[in-house]
């Protein structure tokens, strides 16, 4: 995976990194889904596997899954590690979209 290129959009870029032994990120994945069908082609969205790309997670330091990241122009712009409802996503993501 090329997240480099991804994250250059100027479109925002919500990327959440799991698990699939993670209970946690198997909770959050319907709130993401949520989140992508409510915004839609606004943002882009990735959802990555620590287990499958492990040196993109120690890149990042994730210590905790989920975390969840938002980047626009090749800038970390929001991360928060947990579970997010689509609700206060959808109004983070909202309120980048505005700003622009």
């Amino acid at each position: 995976m090329n997240l480099d290129e991804i994250i250059k959009s100027d479109k925002p870029t919500l990327v959440n990194f799991h698990a699939t032994w993670c209970m946690p990120c198997v909770m959050m994945k319907p709130q993401l889904e949520e989140v992508v069908e409510s915004i839609g082609d606004q943002i882009q969205y990735e959802r990555i596997d620590i287990d499958q790309n492990h040196e993109l997670a120690s890149h990042l330091q994730i210590r905790s899954v989920p975390t969840t990241m938002i980047f626009q122009s090749n800038e970390l712009k929001w991360r928060e590690s947990g579970i997010y409802s689509s609700e206060s996503l959808i109004k983070i993501l909202s309120d980048l979209l505005k700003s622009n």
